[in-house]
């Protein structure tokens, strides 16, 4: 982060210095460090960047599991939460087709087997994610199951374990799967 007189500076913003001397919204990008250097910004860390879902600061995670106090109150942990989410997300990918299954009941009449399929792997599914919220162990786990990437990179290896090399040593590296996402929630039908 960019500081002058302890005010921090934006890149592709104009700022005025202290002697009221103005800079164009470019001139950040443009100036070489000596430029910089020479009107009094410095340079310093940011601030640590930290994921507010699960954690209350840089290596401070939020609780995982609700619990009660002496008084009877209980503070929810992040499985409640986020296994209520599961719940509000199958509700919001099932209203689209619930006419069809008031429809269904008031007329007398079947529900098409393509939406009872789907209403019940989307009812599946939530069931699925909300055991597997459920089995993490602590709050990096939890955001990996909910956010991580759909594959990963890493060592290939052989049928009996041993890491696979080329011709010149290197490791060979494949693309897969990531086993540590949650159940995918079906395809919305068209």
């Amino acid at each position: 982060m960019l500081l002058l007189n302890g005010k921090p500076l934006s890149y592709d913003r104009a700022f005025t210095d202290a002697s009221g001397t103005q800079y164009p919204a470019n001139w950040l990008r443009l100036a070489s460090l000596a430029e910089k250097q020479a009107i009094g910004i410095t340079e310093v860390a940011s601030d640590p960047v930290y994921d507010q879902r699960f954690y209350w600061g840089v290596d401070s995670p939020k609780q995982l599991e609700d619990v009660t106090d002496e008084g009877g109150n209980v503070t929810t942990g992040l499985k409640t939460l986020w296994s209520a989410e599961q719940g509000e997300i199958a509700a919001l990918l099932l209203a689209p087709s619930d006419w069809r299954v008031i429809k269904a009941k008031e007329t007398g009449s079947n529900i098409p087997s393509a939406w009872k399929t789907y209403r019940a792997a989307v009812r599946t599914a939530c069931n699925t994610r909300q055991a597997e919220i459920d089995a993490v162990a602590d709050a990096p786990s939890l955001k990996e199951l909910l956010f991580g990437a759909a594959t990963i990179t890493q060592q290939k290896t052989d049928a009996d374990g041993n890491v696979v090399v080329d011709d010149d040593g290197n490791t060979v590296m494949e693309t897969v799967t990531n086993p540590a996402i949650a159940t995918p929630w079906p395809a919305p039908l068209e």
